[in-house]
């Protein structure tokens, strides 16, 4: 039997920076593949290749992945500024209007780091451009020096709501998560659930209220040991089961809060 396919938004790079190339992380494709049990394939996001209704017709479901640019702000009616750091239009031309695609058609997607702001944005939210500037907060941003498991490591404790979607799913109000990122959620977007937080107050999972299928997004990396991590590997095979019920019966069930 042939696995349902998820698509894995790439990001843009500039190989031994001169060679232009589209890639993902291994560790996503890992994830999707040993823990979701699904086959993940790599999409060039850039609306000069592919566009949102080819995609939606290839694809079971979307793995909106972290990456270096950020959301341009002018997608949330702001200024760019130094703070905001770099951008790619392309990923944004392809990426913001996807999330309301699957979010209408209830089409399974799971939004990480960047992928979690994407959605946020898509739905009509707004971001701050660099959390670490803001008062209270901590740094959230991947440590400069060290190994990638020293990078990765689990750094602060995400508190779901009580009775909520990640309570349920994750069978527990609290779990401990890595941290790698700057910018996060200023206002949430029409329809956008909360549902955790960091200990100094920032969001760090959301879904949409009222969508027919999976729509959670997360703002750390539960991608990387996802086979290791229960945090992780409990949100990966969440996102498989709604992979396979949309493959299998062309509809995601609804995740609802008890």
């Amino acid at each position: 039997m042939s696995r349902p396919i998820v698509g894995i938004i790439g990001n843009s790079y500039l190989l031994n920076d001169q060679y232009p190339v589209h890639a993902g992380g291994k560790m996503n494709a890992d994830a999707v593949a040993d823990v979701s049990g699904c086959l993940p394939l790599i999409i060039p996001a850039d609306p000069a290749h592919v566009s949102v209704a080819e995609l939606l017709e290839a694809c079971d479901g979307f793995l909106l992945t972290g990456g270096r640019p950020n959301v341009h702000p002018e997608e949330y009616g702001e200024a760019a500024t130094e703070a905001h750091g770099a951008f790619d239009r392309a990923r944004d031309a392809i990426a913001l209007p996807l999330v309301r695609a699957c979010v209408e058609r209830g089409q399974p997607f799971l939004g990480i780091c960047r992928g979690f702001q994407e959605v946020n944005v898509a739905m009509g939210g707004t971001l701050y451009p660099e959390i670490r500037d803001l008062p209270g907060r901590m740094n959230h941003r991947m440590p400069p020096e060290g190994t990638l498991e020293e990078k990765f490591e689990l750094r602060h404790d995400i508190t779901f709501n009580e009775g909520g979607v990640f309570h349920e799913l994750m069978g527990s109000p609290k779990v401990r998560t890595n941290t790698l990122h700057g910018q996060g959620i200023k206002t949430a977007g029409h329809r956008i659930v909360i549902d955790g937080w960091a200990d100094d107050g920032t969001p760090e999972a959301t879904y949409v209220e009222g969508a027919p299928g999976f729509t959670l997004a997360v703002q750390w990396h539960p991608e990387w040991n996802a086979t290791g991590d229960p945090v992780s590997r409990k949100l990966f095979s969440a996102f498989g089961e709604a992979v396979r019920a949309w493959a299998g019966r062309g509809r995601a069930p609804a995740l609802k809060a008890v």
